[in-house]
């Protein structure tokens, strides 16, 4: 069933454990994400990034993603990641995505709330949550250890009240992509954090943490969770054997993806502890 991001993260009050959020670029991602879901029992999110908007069909695919989510077992989310134009928020909102990020991490603070809050207005109006970012998640090359990049807790409190977001992404240490050195999470941050919002929290940059640093994370108050390069990853990974020694590529190749990513989605979704919810 297609729902939006404050009915599948409303289920985390109920029992505390992680909504993964996972992006996708095809048909086959998203029926194989469905698919776990399904499988254990939950609510599920999923997602194209807004850099992949101008590069895939984006109506078309808006399409499948809605229509796999509106037949669904279980509740269905349908995310826009990472947009930094309200231009992509409306084409997103008028293709019947249910959620919304809007990325102002980069623009000044005064100005990341007062873009964060207009858009927060447009998309509530018709039903659709809004998620936002304060402070720097970078890729894997980038300076994550610094924390002057960090979401500042105080920053978080005035940004979250003025703005009405109903998920906030947090940077505590975590990057986009393929890590270049070993994570470390600020979780003390994280905590304090948690203390002075009341939204959801959002973890991006969730590829190659390990499972101890998931579940701390959603112990300390994360919500929801971001996942692509590690599905990315599993596909790069097992697709070369399975091409190799399969003779009839079409349709098969599709459905192996398919499986891939379902049984990537399955492990992830169980060390967040998202099993038996619905």
């Amino acid at each position: 069933m297609l729902v939006n991001l404050n009915e599948v993260l409303s289920y985390t009050k109920v029992k505390k454990f992680g909504v993964g959020m996972f992006n996708g670029v095809s048909a086959d991602f998203y029926e194989g994400l469905i698919d776990a879901a399904e499988q254990l029992r939950c609510p599920i999110i999923i997602g194209v990034a807004d850099r992949f908007v101008d590069r895939l069909d984006f109506e078309m695919i808006a399409e499948v993603m809605i229509f796999l989510a509106k037949r669904a077992s279980v509740p269905v989310c349908v995310h826009l990641d990472h947009a930094k134009s309200l231009k992509n928020i409306i084409r997103a909102i008028k293709a019947g995505f249910t959620s919304v990020m809007f990325d102002g991490s980069s623009l000044p603070f005064e100005e990341n709330i007062k873009r964060t809050k207009e858009i927060v207005e447009i998309a509530h109006s018709v039903g659709v949550s809004v998620e936002g970012e304060l402070g720097v998640v970078g890729r894997g090359d980038w300076d994550f250890k610094n924390p002057e990049f960090y979401t500042k807790p105080e920053e978080a409190e005035i940004f979250a009240a003025q703005t009405n977001v109903d998920a906030l992404a947090v940077a505590i240490g975590t990057v986009h992509g393929v890590y270049k050195g070993q994570p470390r999470l600020d979780f003390e941050r994280l905590s304090e954090i948690r203390k002075r919002v009341d939204c959801y929290l959002v973890l991006h940059g969730g590829s190659g943490l390990s499972d101890d640093d998931f579940k701390k994370c959603i112990e300390y108050g994360i919500n929801k969770v971001n996942i692509f390069t590690d599905l990315t990853l599993a596909i790069n990974s097992r697709l070369p054997e399975f091409v190799s020694k399969t003779e009839d590529l079409t349709p098969a190749i599709f459905e192996r993806i398919r499986e891939i990513v379902r049984d990537e989605a399955i492990k992830k979704l169980k060390v967040f502890g998202s099993y038996n919810i619905i």
